[in-house]
């Protein structure tokens, strides 16, 4: 069965895949508004998780949370939006394109809406949950609207730019929230989501993609293998959410929950394989070419993970907040724009992996230019630094989707499903791993360099006598206690230090990635050696070839 289309499409223009909007020949005005479209439905898509996890110590203070519980904000959208993909695209193939928009784009407005009534902790989580499974559905929007803004030669470009685009989001939340905040609170953020997510639905409903083909795609089994592997992956995301807030070896819950983890995504996995029409195709996703690139992609999202634990979280020891950052952001922004363009204008079919080589490149550079803070560090200090990171990862991004979707193609479009699934499964595990990673290393480091610093602190040393009755005097207006005086100064001088040892700790965790991304620099070029060394020939070139001699990918 089929949607009602409006004519009858020529062979070119049949939808790629049953779910997927037929690819009409548009005017050029028409592809222009889906450009614009594609643009806004990436932003606000991106915008729902980033404009709370930017501001998450104001909403903790703001709803009377503990540490533990704010984390668990982010971790309910991270487990909604991971695992939403695994049934919304069947959902796509089976009931059409047109309900699945109307139904994620009203279920995201009306998520947002309901932030603004939240007052408690449970009704937090469980908005933040239905934020994450929508926001999923938008992403696969952004990619259907800008591919539509493309010509047929070109449809790859507006791939790269839907998988880019909503990557914006953290930087522009950063920019936009010391605004929005002053204006009206924290009810402000959610407002003005409002007004995007609205914006949103009103601009599909405008101009609706293309019909699509639709087949009868549910199997009994995708039910079993999404109830064995969404909590599987859901608990693996709490312990990387929750392991460097209530400590790895402190709370027996987290290593029941990793087992459990464990367990349950292994069951999945081997129903999957036994199929005869799995829902995840672990054999062609077990190759070495798909292996291989989930592992770097994987492993770059985690060296990014620089720009969003490393940089802030220094200005934040320094007393730096959003406000004070928003030029940077800024630059962030017009450097990750610039990437995203230099990826999809300078695509070589014949060497696409070289982009992501140069990305890490860039990422070791800006690491090791951070790695060398002091309490004299300003949001200027990374203009450059976080510009290269910035340009690096939009350029990474839409390079290592090109490579996914060239070898889906290849193996046959049946295999779209398993890719999408382990792109986005690859993609957010990786940046909750870096966090988690770069976050422990951070706070053990930390606690190097607090005993290294106490024990250099005696007090016959005349600095220390001397910093002490500085730390006095200045309080001395308000304390008139020369016992309590002293006592302020000594826990002044114990605040220095301790700002001193994070600002050590940082400056390690930017030599951490360093190190990591001289390493990915150097596996990256083994990895082409060894494809050079095989003959492996470049997806692009095969799908070229097999396009020119009229054969289309296996079905």
């Amino acid at each position: 069965m089929a949607d009602t289309p409006a004519y009858i499409f020529k062979p070119h223009e049949r939808p790629t895949l049953p779910g997927s909007p037929a690819n009409p020949d548009h005017p050029t005005a028409r592809r222009r508004l889906y450009f614009l479209i594609g643009c806004l439905v990436g932003i606000t898509g991106g915008l729902g998780n980033a404009l709370v996890t930017v501001n998450l110590n104001f909403a903790q203070g703001t709803l009377g949370l503990n540490s533990d519980e704010a984390a668990w904000l982010t971790a309910a959208y991270f487990m909604t939006n991971v695992t939403g993909n695994l049934l919304l695209v069947k959902y796509r193939q089976q009931f059409g394109i047109q309900p699945f928009i109307r139904y994620m784009l009203a279920a995201y407005a009306l998520t947002t809406f309901a932030h603004l009534f939240v007052h408690d902790f449970w009704t937090s989580v469980a908005v933040r949950a239905a934020s994450g499974i929508a926001a999923s559905g938008l992403s696969t929007l952004t990619v259907l609207y800008l591919s539509q803004a493309m010509p047929a030669p070109k449809r790859l470009a507006g791939i790269m730019l839907g998988i880019s685009i909503p990557q914006l989001a953290t930087p522009l939340a950063r920019m936009l929230s010391p605004g929005l905040l002053t204006a009206g609170d924290w009810h402000m953020l959610y407002w003005f989501e409002l007004g995007l997510a609205l914006a949103t639905l009103a601009a599909v409903l405008a101009l609706p993609l293309p019909p699509s083909e639709r087949v009868k795609a549910f199997e009994k089994l995708d039910f079993l293998t999404f109830f064995l592997l969404a909590p599987g992956l859901w608990l693996l995301i709490a312990v990387l959410s929750q392991g460097r807030v209530q400590w790895w070896l402190e709370r027996p819950w987290i290593g029941g929950a990793l087992a459990a983890s464990v367990a349950l995504i292994a069951a999945a996995l081997i129903v999957e394989h036994r199929r005869a029409n799995p829902l995840i195709n672990t054999r062609w996703l077990g190759t070495r070419e798909i292996m291989r690139l989930m592992a770097v992609a994987a492993s770059v999202r985690i060296l990014l993970s620089e720009q969003a634990f490393g940089s802030v979280g220094l200005l934040n020891v320094l007393g730096m907040i959003n406000d004070q950052m928003v030029v940077l952001n800024l630059i962030i922004v017009v450097a990750s724009i610039t990437g995203m363009a230099t990826a999809v204008l300078t695509i070589r079919p014949d060497n696409i992996s070289r982009p992501i080589t140069i990305a890490v490149i860039l990422i070791m550079i800006g690491a090791l230019m951070d790695s060398d803070a002091t309490n004299l560090t300003r949001p200027s200090s990374f203009y450059l630094s976080q510009a290269l990171i910035g340009f690096a990862s939009l350029l990474f991004m839409a390079q290592a989707m090109v490579i996914g979707i060239a070898r889906t193609l290849l193996a046959g479009t049946r295999n779209f499903i398993s890719f999408i699934v382990l792109f986005s499964i690859s993609q957010s595990m990786g940046g909750l791993i870096g966090s988690a990673l770069l976050g422990t290393f951070q706070v053990v480091r930390e606690k190097y360099h607090s005993h290294e610093l106490a024990q250099a602190l005696v007090a016959s040393d005349p600095q220390v006598v001397a910093r002490i009755k500085a730390g006095s005097a200045a309080v001395s207006g308000v304390v008139v206690d020369p016992a309590l005086r002293s006592a302020e100064g000594a826990a002044l001088l114990a605040k220095a230090v301790s700002r001193e040892a994070n600002i050590l700790a940082f400056n390690d965790v930017f030599l951490l990635v360093g190190i990591l991304a001289a390493g990915a620099v150097v596996w990256s070029y083994l990895i082409r050696l060894g494809i050079k060394r095989r003959g492996e020939p470049s997806p692009l070139i095969e799908l070229q070839r097999r396009a020119a001699a009229g054969n289309a990918p296996n079905e």
